[in-house]
């Protein structure tokens, strides 16, 4: 009986997310989709670009309290 009290919920949840997703695909359009996806897509390159630069900037500040040479460091 339980199983299928959860089944039911499952497939309620199911069909109310594909209904919000239908309706803000409808709402946005092909062309709002497209801008959406690559907003999302220009956003997560940015966030990748200032994670490296933090990871290289701490490898410097770690390198300089080390003191260790930068000379043999393999830069990518």
């Amino acid at each position: 009986m339980k199983r299928i009290v959860w089944m039911g919920i499952g497939v309620a949840i199911g069909v109310i997310a594909f209904r919000k997703i239908t309706e803000a695909q409808a709402n946005l359009g092909p062309e709002g989709l497209n801008r959406a996806v690559g907003r999302m897509a220009d956003g997560l390159f940015d966030f990748a670009d200032a994670v490296r630069t933090g990871m290289h900037q701490r490898e410097e500040d770690l390198r300089a309290a080390l003191g260790i040479d930068d000379a043999g460091a393999v830069r990518r």
